[in-house]
C-alpha cells in the first residue's frame, strides 16, 4: 500500500463507488428498516457518484481539492437528488484524507465548515423535511471523519516520535561507544608511548655507557648493565600491563596490578639516577586532605616520567633535575626543572619540534582530560621547565 498509493486510493476509490451505488437502491425508509430493490438512482446522481469517487483517486496528493469537489458534487445532490443517492460518502472520505494530513486547529476548521455547510445545505434547501434522518447522518457522518482522521494523525505522530527517539538513543549510543573507544586508544597510546620512551632512553644511556667503560673499567660496565637489565624488566612488565587492558573481560591472564602513581616515585626517580642524571624531589602533600584520585595520581606519575626522560635524552652532559609535587588549595602542581647542563648557553628544544614524539602532546592530553594545564618551555638562563596543574575534583 505504501509502495503504490495511486493503485491503493483507486481500489479505495472503486469500492466507494460499489458501495454507493448499491446504497443508491436502498430506500431507508422501510416498513422494517431499509429496503432494497424499491428505488432507482436517476442517472444524474449516477455520473456525481462517479465522478466523487475519480476524485478520490487523487486524495493524497490534493487532499484540500478532493475535498473542494466532493464536496460541491455532495450540495448539488442534497440540492437536485430524488431520491437522494449517497453521494455524500465520497466527502466523508475526503475529510478523514484531510484530518489525518494536517494538524488539529486545520481539522477543526475545515470539519466544522464541511459539517455545517452540508448538514444546513441538507435541512435547508433539500427535498426532505429539515429533521429528516438522513440530513443528521449526514452531520454524524462527517463528525466521525473529521475525529477519526484527527486520531489517526495523532497516533502515527505518536508512533514517529517514539520511533525518531529510538533511533535518536540508538545513534547516541552508537556515538559513545565510538567515543569511549576512541578514549580508550588515545589513552593505551599515551601508556605505551611513556612507558617505551622511558625506558628504552634508559636503556640506550646505560648501554652506551657499558660499550664506553668495558675494556677499561669492567665493573662499571657490568653495573650498567645490570641496570640496562633492569629497565628492560621494567619496561616488560609495564607493556604487558598495558597490552593487557586489550584482553577480553573475565580473561584469567589478564594483569590486575595496580597502575603507577607517586608512591612508586622514588623507583622511578632512582632509574634516571643510576642512569647518570640527578635528580632532586620535594613532595609536599597534606595527609590529612586525603589521598589523591587515582586518575591524578597517575597522571602527575607519568608527567614526572616523560618530563625526566626528555631531559636525559635532550639536557647536555652535567645536567640537573628537580621534581615537585605540591597540593596547592584544589589542585595538585608538578614542576620538573632542569639547568640544561653543559648545552645550557645552546638553543632551547622548541616545544613540539617538527617531527618530534608525543611526549609533550600526551602530558597535555592528559592533564587536560582531567581538566588541567599543562605548559612546557625554556627556562630564562638555559635549561628546560614543565609546569602541570591537576585538578582534585
Amino acid at each position: 500500500m505504501r509502495a503504490h498509493p495511486l493503485a491503493t486510493d483507486a481500489v479505495l476509490a472503486f469500492g466507494a463507488f460499489v458501495a454507493m451505488v448499491v446504497g443508491s437502491f436502498a430506500d431507508p425508509h422501510g416498513p422494517h428498516g431499509p429496503t432494497f430493490g424499491t428505488r432507482t438512482p436517476e442517472p444524474f446522481s449516477l455520473l456525481l457518484m462517479l465522478l466523487g469517487a475519480a476524485a478520490l483517486v487523487f486524495r493524497r496528493r490534493q487532499p484540500r481539492a478532493v475535498l473542494a469537489v466532493t464536496c460541491g458534487l455532495s450540495l448539488l445532490e442534497l440540492t437536485t437528488g430524488e431520491p437522494r443517492a449517497p453521494v455524500a460518502m465520497c466527502t466523508v472520505i475526503a475529510l478523514y484524507t484531510v484530518a489525518a494530513r494536517t494538524d488539529r486547529p486545520t481539522t477543526w476548521r475545515i470539519g466544522l465548515l464541511t459539517m455545517a455547510g452540508l448538514t444546513g445545505v441538507a435541512m435547508l434547501a433539500g427535498p426532505l423535511p429539515w429533521y429528516a434522518q438522513e440530513n443528521i447522518g449526514i452531520f454524524a457522518w462527517t463528525g466521525m471523519a473529521a475525529a477519526a482522521g484527527d486520531a489517526v494523525r495523532s497516533r502515527r505522530a505518536f508512533v514517529d516520535a517514539i520511533r525518531e527517539r529510538a533511533e535518536r538513543a540508538e545513534r547516541t549510543r552508537d556515538e559513545e561507544a565510538r567515543r569511549r573507544v576512541a578514549e580508550e586508544r588515545l589513552r593505551i597510546a599515551r601508556d605505551l608511548h611513556d612507558v617505551v620512551a622511558h625506558h628504552i632512553a634508559l636503556v640506550n644511556v646505560q648501554a652506551g655507557v657499558a660499550a664506553h667503560v668495558m675494556d677499561k673499567r669492567p665493573d662499571q660496565a657490568k653495573e650498567a648493565l645490570a641496570h640496562v637489565r633492569d629497565a628492560s624488566r621494567s619496561a616488560l612488565n609495564e607493556l604487558r600491563a598495558t597490552v593487557g587492558l586489550l584482553r577480553q573481560s573475565g580473561d584469567p591472564e589478564a594483569p590486575t596490578e595496580p597502575a603507577p602513581g607517586l608512591g612508586v616515585l622514588d623507583e622511578l626517580v632512582d632509574t634516571f639516577r643510576h642512569a647518570g642524571l640527578p635528580v632532586e624531589v620535594i613532595v609536599q602533600l597534606d595527609g590529612a586532605a586525603g589521598p589523591l584520585p587515582a586518575a591524578v595520581d597517575l597522571a602527575a606519575y607519568r608527567v614526572i616520567q616523560e618530563a625526566l626522560t626528555n631531559v636525559r635524552k635532550h639536557a647536555g652532559a652535567g645536567a640537573k633535575a628537580e621534581v615537585s609535587v605540591v597540593r596547592v588549595g584544589p589542585s595538585v602542581e608538578v614542576t620538573v626543572l632542569d639547568d640544561g647542563g653543559e648545552a645550557a648557553d645552546a638553543a632551547p628544544e622548541p616545544t613540539d619540534p617538527p617531527g618530534g614524539g608525543h611526549g609533550l602532546l600526551g602530558m597535555r592530553e592528559r592533564t587536560g582530560a582531567l581538566g588541567g594545564t599543562c605548559f612546557a618551555g625554556p627556562r630564562y638562563g638555559g635549561g628546560y621547565r614543565v609546569h602541570a596543574t591537576l585538578p582534585l575534583a
